[in-house]
């Protein structure tokens, strides 16, 4: 998967949200700052050219859905992070999270349990 722009990735987690829009309805969902209908649009049909989203079209208008879903581009993402940031180490990364105190020792508790039933 081709990596997306910041922006591209917010627009991605309002049509995961929404399942689909219209660009109108993207830009209704854009909180923090205010862009122009044709720069939304613009960044909606690079998300297409990339592989993310499709449309469909009515008349001239065209109401967008993602084809990549939010699961595998999580999965894509967490895997690019743990390689780039812990040189491929999920044990790595966990040590990280624990030391920054980002997870707190229930929880590496219940991710335990989750790997020991999956086992």
């Amino acid at each position: 998967m081709e990596k997306l722009t910041n922006k591209e990735e917010e627009i991605m987690h309002i049509l995961w949200k929404l399942k689909k829009a219209f660009v109108k309805e993207i830009l209704a969902e854009i909180t923090e700052e205010n862009l122009h209908y044709n720069t939304v649009s613009t960044i909606v049909r690079n998300l297409e050219d990339k592989g993310y989203v499709s449309h469909q079209a009515f008349g001239k208008t065209h109401q967008y859905f993602p084809i990549v879903t939010k699961e595998v581009f999580k999965k894509q993402f967490m895997n690019t992070a743990t390689q780039k940031f812990f040189d491929n180490s999920y044990k790595s990364m966990v040590s990280y999270f624990a030391k920054e105190e980002k997870i707190s020792a229930e929880e590496l508790r219940e991710i335990l349990e989750l790997i020991e039933k999956k086992g």
